[in-house]
C-alpha cells in the first residue's frame, strides 16, 4: 500500500536510479552472471560517477552490475547495454546500446510504470544524452520492488562496499575497491539500498529499502535540495511508517464464556452468537478459531470494520466446530480473517422436534415472525488514532489497538483516522512511501 504520497505522479528526471532498470534487464535476460562483459572506448571514456573501468578491462557480468549499482558506475551501464544489447537487437541499423534501451522501456512497461521513459542505460541528461527521459516518484516503487524480489540484485545493493575483479590489458587481474553512494546503509537500521542519483535537472535523488523483518518499505525522494535532504527525507518517511504502526488484537470484547475441549475447560472471548437454523430460537456461541491473534495496522490508514459469515447450522455442533469467519478490513482491504468456532455442544432436534419446528415455522411464515433467531455480534472495533494522542484517560492507541484497556464503544465500520503527515525536508518535484 501506499502510506504516503505528494506529486508521486509528476514527471521528472531521476538521474542514476536508471541504472535500476539497467540491472533488472540485465539480470531478466538470461545471460549467465559469468560471461564476460568487454569495456569499449566509449564505455570507458563516458565520465561523470565511474567504476574505475578501463578500455580493455573484461569482467564478469554479475561485477559489472555491482559496479553499476554500488558506486554508479556510467562506464558500467554503457558496457553492460553494449554486451547485453547486440543480442536484443531487431534489426541489422539498429545500435546495441539502443536495442538495451528498448528492452528497458518494455520491461518498464510490462511492470506498469506507464510514467517512465528511458533514452540511456545511466540517467545522464547532458550533452549528447539531453533527450527525452522521465518517470515518477511511483514508478520508481514500482521499479525497485520488482527489482528487490532478485536475491542477486539484493544482494549487491546491500553492501556498503564491494570489490569486483577485472582483467586489464595484458592479462593481469586488478582489484577495485567500491564504496556505496546509499550512505544508510548501515547507519539506518533495516537499510538494505537500492540507489541514488543526481544531475543539475533531476536534483538529488534517492531511492531507498529498508526491511525491519515485516517486509520492504520504499521511500521515493526525488528533486530534493541537498544530499542531506534526500537521505533525511527518507528517513523521516521511514521513520513515521514504522513509529505509526500498531498491533490491532482481533478480539475486543468484555464478554467471556467457557469453552470445554477434550475434558479441558477454558475461559475466552464471547465473539458472537451464531444462530442455530435447525432451531426457531436459539443460537451457538463462538470465539476465535486463535483468540490472542493480532495484526499490525498503519493508524494513519483508518479504523479497522468487520464483516461477519455466518454458517448455516442445520446439524448437531460440537465445542471446536467451525461455525463463520470473520473478515477485518482497514481502507477497504482486508487485512486479517478469522475461523468462528463453537465454544460449546449444542445437539439438533430429534425427528420429533423436527417435525414440531417445522410447523411451527409454517404457521410463523404466515404471520411474517422470524424463523431463525437473530445473529448477536460482542466484538467491537475500537477507534485508531495517531500513535501520539491519548484519550482522557490517557489510553494510548497502542494500548486501545493492543486490546490493553476496556474500549468498547466504537461501532463495526468506525469512520476516521489520523491526517497523513508529510516529510520534513520536502522535495519539489515529489516523494513516496510504499
Amino acid at each position: 500500500m501506499v502510506y504516503f504520497s505528494r506529486d508521486a505522479d509528476e514527471r521528472g528526471h531521476i538521474a542514476s536510479i536508471t541504472k535500476v532498470m539497467t540491472a533488472i534487464v540485465a539480470l531478466d535476460s538470461g545471460v549467465s552472471l559469468d560471461s564476460t562483459v568487454t569495456v569499449t572506448p566509449e564505455a570507458a571514456q563516458i565520465g561523470e560517477s565511474s567504476a574505475m573501468l578501463q578500455a580493455g578491462d573484461t569482467l564478469t557480468l554479475k561485477a559489472a552490475i555491482t559496479g553499476l549499482m554500488v558506486s554508479s558506475g556510467n562506464d558500467a551501464a554503457i558496457a553492460i547495454a553494449e554486451a547485453l544489447g547486440s543480442g536484443m537487437k531487431t534489426s541489422d541499423d539498429q545500435t546495441a546500446n539502443d536495442a538495451f534501451v528498448a528492452a528497458m522501456n518494455a520491461k518498464a512497461a510490462e511492470l506498469g510504470m506507464d510514467n517512465t521513459l528511458f533514452s540511456n542505460p545511466h540517467g545522464l541528461d547532458i550533452g549528447d544524452y539531453d533527450n527525452e527521459m522521465y518517470s515518477t516518484a511511483r514508478d520508481v516503487a514500482l521499479m525497485c520492488a520488482y527489482a528487490m524480489r532478485n536475491e542477486t540484485f539484493r544482494s549487491i545493493v546491500g553492501q556498503e562496499k564491494a570489490q569486483i575483479t577485472v582483467n586489464r590489458t595484458g592479462g593481469k587481474a586488478v582489484t577495485i575497491d567500491l564504496t556505496s553512494t546509499d550512505v544508510l546503509l548501515g547507519s539506518y537500521e533495516g537499510a538494505c539500498g537500492v540507489k541514488t542519483g543526481y544531475t543539475e535537472q533531476a536534483g538529488q535523488s534517492f531511492a531507498g529499502a529498508c526491511n525491519r523483518g515485516e517486509g520492504d518499505l520504499y521511500a521515493i525522494v526525488l528533486g530534493a535540495p541537498s544530499d542531506a535532504a534526500r537521505f533525511d527525507d527518507a528517513k523521516t518517511l521511514f521513520s513515521w511508517v514504522y513509529d505509526n504502526q500498531v498491533s490491532y488484537a482481533l478480539a475486543h470484547t468484555d464478554q467471556t464464556t467457557t469453552m470445554t475441549v477434550d475434558g479441558t475447560a477454558t475461559e475466552v472471548p464471547l465473539i458472537a452468537e451464531v444462530p442455530f437454523t435447525a432451531w426457531p430460537d436459539k443460537r451457538v456461541k463462538a470465539t476465535f478459531a486463535d483468540p490472542d491473534a493480532a495484526v499490525d495496522v498503519f493508524a494513519p490508514a483508518g479504523n479497522v470494520s468487520q464483516e461477519f459469515d455466518f454458517r448455516e447450522l442445520t446439524g448437531s455442533v460440537s465445542a471446536g466446530d467451525v461455525v463463520g469467519s470473520v473478515s477485518f478490513y482497514q481502507g477497504g482491504e482486508v487485512v486479517a480473517t478469522q475461523d468462528l468456532v463453537a465454544t460449546e455442544d449444542a445437539a439438533a432436534p430429534d425427528p420429533l422436534q423436527a417435525i414440531g419446528i417445522w410447523w411451527d415455522r409454517l404457521w410463523q411464515g404466515f404471520g411474517g415472525k422470524d424463523l431463525v433467531a437473530a445473529p448477536l455480534v460482542q466484538n467491537d472495533t475500537p477507534l485508531i488514532y495517531d500513535k501520539a494522542a491519548t484519550r482522557a484517560d490517557g489510553a494510548s492507541v497502542a494500548d486501545i489497538a493492543s486490546g490493553k484497556t476496556g474500549e468498547t464503544d466504537a461501532t463495526d465500520t468506525a469512520e476516521g483516522g489520523s491526517d497523513a503527515a508529510a516529510s520534513d525536508g520536502g522535495s519539489p518535484s515529489g516523494d513516496a512511501a510504499e
